[in-house]
């Protein structure tokens, strides 16, 4: 369970719109995103949350880059970052529009910030697979996980698995370009995950487009994130790959058709077959003459 959804193989999919970063530190746009989502049919939307100082650098921080927060790093970085006041109208507003929300936490600090929102479940990043320590701190909140496996070996996420044990462990099969290339998406590595680790596996893309999404359900993803943006031209390191609110929306329906599409694999004749078998059939295998 992912708060009140249920998530996993023989579940609806859990549909995830990864606002991140794409509210470019504005709040109104984050609550339109949030609007977005709700009115696509999602299940919850997730942030990105960082302790600046201790994720960069000063180096980093202090490198030259304009941007509409300063002329440094760290100016932006700063910049995208909603405090606790900030995510409290996020909070507020997820419960207005019936969504779940959670966060991907690139540090310690960043979990403890934010169980004081009573999450239902966290995303741990590709970038941050290979921390032992933030994932030790992830397991002891005792909260979902699900993870992100992106530029990253098998020898990598078996080790990250290790660590954290695969209770309420859900894997999310990606690539971690932007945009990713349909080459280079490998989709059939849902299918070795799955075998592999034994628990719920799921998909998060960076593609252009929606068909590669729709082929990864119909390949047993069980978990679907995809970016999502008011507008791709927008400002923003992450808009180019994501997905604009009729997009979600295109998203959303067809993973529901294709749920009632998939069935259970057992061979059956339906009544609604019969009038046409009736007509179109001539011979029956008795020899009998229909």
């Amino acid at each position: 369970m992912i708060g009140d959804r249920a998530a996993g193989h023989g579940h609806p999919c859990f549909i995830v719109a990864e606002i991140g970063i794409n509210h470019n530190g504005d709040l109104e746009l984050a609550r339109r995103l949030i609007d977005a989502a709700a009115d696509a049919g999602c299940d919850a939307v997730k942030f990105q949350k960082r302790t600046v100082e201790v994720v960069y650098t000063p180096e980093e921080l202090a490198r030259p880059r304009e941007n509409p927060f300063g002329p440094t790093n760290g100016d932006l970085k700063r910049g995208l970052e909603f405090g606790e006041a900030g995510y409290r109208e996020v909070d507020a507003h997820c419960r207005e529009r019936g969504l779940l929300w959670f966060a991907s936490c690139w540090d310690e600090g960043s979990v403890d910030f934010m169980e004081r929102f009573d999450p239902p479940c966290y995303k741990i990043a590709s970038a941050s697979l290979t921390d032992e320590r933030l994932l030790r701190h992830h397991r002891k909140t005792g909260r979902p996980l699900i993870l992100s496996t992106g530029m990253s070996t098998m020898d990598e996420i078996r080790r990250a698995v290790e660590i954290l044990g695969l209770e309420n462990l859900v894997l999310l099969h990606c690539t971690s370009t932007y945009p990713s290339q349909p080459e280079e998406l490998n989709l059939r590595t849902i299918e070795t995950l799955r075998r592999e680790f034994g628990c719920p596996v799921g998909y998060s893309g960076h593609e252009v487009g929606l068909q590669t999404t729709l082929a990864a359900v119909a390949l047993g993803a069980c978990v679907v994130e995809r970016h999502i943006t008011l507008d791709r031209a927008m400002w923003g390191s992450d808009q180019a790959a994501s997905v604009e609110p009729h997009g979600f929306a295109r998203l959303v329906r067809d993973i529901r058709v294709i749920e009632r599409a998939m069935g259970d694999g057992v061979k059956r004749v339906y009544d609604s077959e019969l009038p046409i078998r009736d007509k179109l059939r001539r011979v029956d295998f008795d020899g009998g003459v229909q």
